[in-house]
């Protein structure tokens, strides 16, 4: 389902903050349910050191709603995406040691949120599946005058005609 990113904000463990590292049309696979676990489209963070917590505020344009939430990633996953595994890598076709360095972020209508990390040429596992809450002040937090970005004219038919998925995540 159709989201729009207003901001992901950073916390790392040397405890520096970085705002709004990413935003906009979050990358979708055109399936209406269910999770494509991890992956997909994303945006590099440079000079971050490992994620302590991310703040996420997103739009759902199917409902719409607004959605805010702290997500703490457990020390456990920050262990994990500093030890190197040996991996066949499908890309180069070679051995090679890779890392989990990429933290996804899934979200779904109702407030819904995965979290999973992988690498390049390593699967990604899950962090875990949490519930946001609605963002009182609205999209933008009230600087849109409550409008919200503009759904995609296949994705609104598919919303009108079979409903929102709920229970699919």
């Amino acid at each position: 389902m159709e989201v729009w990113v207003e901001g992901v904000d950073v916390l790392d463990q040397r405890r520096l903050a970085f705002y709004r590292v990413t935003g906009g049309v979050a990358s979708y696979t055109r399936q209406p349910e269910g999770w494509h676990k991890g992956g997909g489209g994303g945006m590099p963070m440079n000079n971050v050191d490992l994620p302590v917590e991310l703040f996420l505020r997103w739009q759902s344009l199917v409902e719409p709603q607004t959605y805010k939430i702290g997500i703490k990633i457990p020390q456990r996953v920050r262990d994990e995406m500093v030890r190197p595994e040996r991996v066949f890598c499908q890309g180069s076709r070679k051995w090679k040691h890779d890392y989990r360095d990429t933290i996804t972020l899934g979200m779904a209508p109702g407030g819904i949120v995965k979290v999973w990390f992988g690498g390049p040429c390593l699967d990604f596992r899950e962090v875990g599946r949490f519930q946001a809450e609605i963002e009182p002040l609205g999209p933008y937090r009230g600087g849109s005058e409550g409008q919200y970005v503009t759904i995609e004219p296949e994705n609104k038919a598919y919303v009108e005609k079979h409903g929102i998925p709920y229970g699919s995540w």
